[in-house]
């Protein structure tokens, strides 16, 4: 009966809806006949489904379906936001929350601590790496998802939680009752100089407040040294909020820039920004670094300040999202976010590079025919229809397929929680702290008895060479040289481990310092190694270089 009352109560709230809307559009905009006839198919559909669908359904599952459907075909990043998923969404957006402040990953059939932040709560009571959370307020926390365990640690600031763990260093048991905190993930990951005189920032999101940590950042980078040339780093930086890009803007570039231009359907869409500050560092080199995951905000920060020629692109072209979203309530605490307007950036070029206005299966990349030049402030040519190309191209870093496999399968944090139980006092110095031959070795015999499901691409092209040569019948001329050629082929587990040693090492050595000296201390000890970094360094420090980037030269096409 509930649940009858339920659906009917949501169909008739649907109709309300539906005749609002009509009334809208009838008395307001336009005589829209669609419009009002499908909203009315939908309610019918709703009813029927309700009274007459063989087994009872949810109604609040098929407003959902509906809503998702609804969405589905216009583009990946318009959707319908439940009142639930808003709670994670806003998270994303401010990154903020309450709780304890520590990254956690699953591992057999408990949650443990992958990371506690600096100074959280997490931190101050004394939690670490690899400590398996075995019950929150006294409930067991066997099989538990880590959204499940995440849930529960979170909860209003100033309250608290009583996390029990088996600590990793000696297998304890101890309960920390932990006052929670408004935890606040901050923008800027990391600030440090890269080399003298040339300070180093990464920006991984444009949460709510990064301007102010970017700013903050800054400040401190000037009170530590002479800062005369800055690298920004916004590699795998996704985007977020486009008020919080003008503002950053703003640091570098005189008050009152035009900064970005929306356009939309909608009157409201339509809107210019332009810096609202006073810049920071209005004459200071800078180099952008990016790559295939710089997106949105980040391709309009990276790429106003090259149509602007106030830096230096490095590395690889952007994602190429041009488009804007705007978050819209719809009633009940849900919301539908989408995408109302594109942005343009000073030259006046859209980077967008994936045409989703056909509304079906036939998404594209702007075909190479319809990309348009532009002119950057200083006259040099770039172009619109595919992300935001370096003016200095830099390979990408390989990572094979094996390592990234091995720490997926958390064959890496196991090891170096063995290894941390190993060595409980260790000091592992950031820039230099490396593994030897005999802990690498001890990795090696780790792994031991461990599957890792991969083949390499050498014994892929052998079985089809086989395969090829026993259709064409050739069998007794090269059967036995393929023999041979498979014999020779060092990859199983032992041979790909130390095939990659470099690769899985310095993974290995990574998670170790994160667990020493943070996330903060990895990520220095990646910018000592990183050769991108090192070529931004090399650039500001040749003034001649990087001036007759900026006045003469021309970006690629594609």
């Amino acid at each position: 009966m509930q649940n009858g009352m339920k659906i009917k109560n949501s169909i008739t709230t649907l109709c309300a809806v539906a005749v609002s809307a009509a009334a809208l559009f009838v008395c307001g905009q336009r005589n829209d006949f669609g419009l009002g006839r499908n909203m009315e198919l939908l309610v019918n559909m709703m009813r029927e489904l309700a009274v007459n669908y063989v087994d009872p359904v949810s109604a609040d599952d098929l407003m959902a379906n509906a809503a998702e459907g609804m969405v589905s075909r216009l583009d990946p990043y318009t959707e319908y936001l439940s009142e639930e998923s808003m709670k994670s969404f806003e998270q994303v957006a401010t990154g903020k929350y309450g709780g304890i402040g520590a990254i956690i990953r699953k591992r057999g059939d408990w949650v443990v601590i992958s990371e506690p932040y600096r100074d959280s709560p997490s931190d101050r009571a004394g939690l670490k790496a690899g400590d398996k959370i075995t019950a929150i307020d006294g409930r067991d926390a066997r099989n538990l998802t880590t959204e499940e365990v995440s849930s529960r640690l979170k909860g209003d600031p100033n309250t608290y939680v009583k996390v029990t763990v088996e600590r990793l260093a000696d297998g304890e048991s101890v309960t920390h009752n932990i006052k929670r905190e408004r935890i606040s993930i901050s923008g800027i990951t990391y600030s440090g100089w890269a080399a003298e005189g040339i300070g180093i920032i990464a920006h991984a999101d444009f949460s709510e407040g990064c301007y102010d940590d970017m700013r903050a950042a800054i400040e401190r980078l000037r009170a530590e040294g002479d800062l005369q040339g800055l690298i920004l780093d916004y590699r795998n930086n996704g985007g977020g909020s486009l008020p919080e890009a003008v503002k950053i803007l703003s640091l570098f570039l005189p008050k009152g820039t035009e900064a970005v231009t929306m356009k939309g359907r909608a009157e409201e869409s339509n809107r210019i920004y332009k810096t609202p500050y006073e810049p920071l560092l209005p004459d200071v080199p800078l180099a952008l670094l990016i790559n295939g995951n710089t997106a949105s905000s980040s391709e309009i920060v990276t790429g106003s300040l090259q149509d602007l020629d106030r830096g230096v692109l490095l590395g690889t072209k952007s994602f190429g999202k041009g488009l804007v979203q705007s978050t819209i309530p719809i009633g009940y605490d849900a919301y539908v976010k989408m995408t109302t307007a594109k942005y343009y950036i000073p030259s006046g070029r859209c980077i967008q590079n994936i045409d989703y206005s056909s509304h079906d299966d036939n998404i594209r990349e702007v075909p190479d025919s319809l990309v348009r030049e532009f002119a950057t402030r200083n006259g040099r040519k770039v172009y619109d229809g595919g992300g935001v190309m370096p003016d200095v191209k830099s390979d990408p870093e390989y990572i094979s397929r094996f390592a990234l496999i091995v720490y997926a399968m958390g064959f890496i944090d196991e090891f170096c929680d063995e290894y941390m139980r190993a060595h409980p006092d260790l000091k592992a110095d950031s820039r230099t702290f490396a593994l030897s031959d005999e802990d690498y070795e001890s990795f090696i015999d780790f792994m031991k008895g461990r599957d890792v499901p991969y083949t390499s691409d050498t014994r892929r092209a052998l079985e089809r060479l086989r395969t090829a040569v026993e259709a064409d019948k050739y069998t007794d001329r090269y059967g036995e040289l393929l023999t041979q050629m498979e014999s020779l082929l060092d990859d199983d587990t032992a041979g790909h481990l130390r095939t990659y040693r470099k690769e899985i090492a310095e993974s290995i050595e990574s998670n170790i310092v994160t667990r020493c000296n943070y996330s903060s201390g990895a990520a220095e000890r990646a910018y000592a190694r990183d050769k991108t970094v090192a070529e931004a360094v090399e650039l500001l420090r040749d003034g001649e270089r990087y001036r007759t980037i900026l006045e003469q030269q021309d970006t690629a096409r594609k």
